[in-house]
């Protein structure tokens, strides 16, 4: 199988573009396609992979919707950020750095999220998201 790794150039909110103009190129079905987000309702060290829904304020996520044709049934790959507790500092919070710490955390999450990616393409989504599902990084 064809897999395409796109890293849009654009900030987040507007990475709908690409995301929508690579879909309509490849002729790629939104529920074909994975995207990977930062996710303020998750701790830091924790990543889940989930099948549509709604974007949940997340701006990057609204536009991609968007330029699916309203379409929110992409998988997504939710990497837990934490939250600032007050949803006035959310905008700070996630354009800011995350404290050493919690980077580790959030990196080691990434990178058995990678893992449990590739597992997926030779295994099945339901091996993957149930390794995904019970990691945690200390």
């Amino acid at each position: 199988e064809d897999v395409r790794l796109l890293v849009p150039t654009t900030f987040m909110n507007l990475s709908g573009k690409a995301v929508g103009a690579m879909a309509s190129f490849y002729r790629i079905q939104p529920d074909e396609i994975l995207v990977a987000h930062d996710e303020l309702d998750l701790p830091p060290g924790v990543a889940k992979f989930k099948l549509g829904g709604g974007h949940g304020g997340h701006n990057g996520l609204k536009d991609i919707i968007s330029k699916l044709g309203n379409n929110p049934n992409f998988h997504r790959l939710r990497v837990g950020i934490g939250h600032p507790g007050d949803k006035n500092k959310v905008v700070g919070f996630v354009l800011g750095k995350p404290p050493v710490s919690e980077q580790k955390l959030i990196d080691e999450a990434i990178d058995e999220a990678a893992r449990c990616t590739e597992l997926w393409f030779k295994e099945g989504l339901a091996k993957a998201t149930s390794r995904l599902h019970t990691f945690k990084a200390q």
